[in-house]
């Protein structure tokens, strides 16, 4: 099925939110790494400037980068507006307001248009999307997977996040997936089983605080990785 665009929020996060959602090391943003649902981010393109290799892939990369802009251009007052009236439920540090989330927003998606078009003729942004993956196994050392699995998981069930895991597990060594909470600022039902079955499958499973907050309770990063 054709992935329609007007169903997609196209929020995207920058180099130094991933550092701090994944807790990375400058030796690990050294490695080859897989962004999963990436979206409008900046990540890849401001990592790449740094001579990182990142693969971002996320079905929207099917539209050009007018259509993303447009999209996000449509939506972002109503998000903006949403988080205004629930200011509470967020942790205003790292973002220290409504105003200055948005402003982070644009910067964001400014700085992926500017590499968008590069970075498709050098199959950085690829139009892939879970469970299944065209990667060889043991593709990357990192998947990183941002405000995706977990977050919607009134959208997809656990058989859905135990694929995906998996699949992100063949082609990369560890598997990162932030935040933990539901879009209802839960903590996902699912969270307890895919613990449970990637432990007793024998991979090393953590559950990380890491120093970013914009979801309040939203600071906990969960990892799992392949244990050769």
């Amino acid at each position: 099925m054709a992935m329609k665009l007007d169903a997609v929020v196209p929020f995207g996060r920058s180099l130094d939110e991933y550092t701090h959602m994944f807790d990375l090391t400058s030796a690990e943003l050294s490695q080859p790494i897989l962004g999963v649902g990436d979206g409008p981010a900046s990540f890849n393109a401001e990592a790449t400037q740094k001579g990182a290799k990142i693969t971002s892939i996320d079905p929207i990369y099917t539209f050009s980068g007018d259509e993303i802009l447009q999209r996000f251009n449509a939506v972002v007052d109503d998000i903006i507006h949403q988080v205004k009236a629930t200011s509470e439920n967020y942790v205003w540090t790292y973002h220290q307001s409504p105003e200055h989330l948005r402003q982070n927003r644009e910067q964001a998606i400014q700085k992926f248009l500017t590499d968008y078009e590069l970075g498709q003729q050098d199959d950085r942004y690829q139009a892939q999307e879970l469970p299944k993956l065209n990667f060889a196994d043991g593709t990357f050392a990192l998947a990183l997977c941002s405000h995706f699995l977990f977050l919607y998981s009134a959208h997809y069930d656990l058989a859905f996040h135990q694929d995906s895991i998996r699949e992100m597990l063949r082609v990369s060594h560890e598997v990162r997936i932030f935040p933990l909470l539901t879009l209802m600022l839960e903590r996902s039902p699912y969270l307890d089983d895919i613990t449970s079955i990637f432990q007793t499958e024998g991979y090393c499973v953590e559950i990380v605080r890491v120093p970013y907050e914009l979801q309040k309770g939203g600071n906990e990063m969960l990892s799992v990785r392949n244990p050769q």
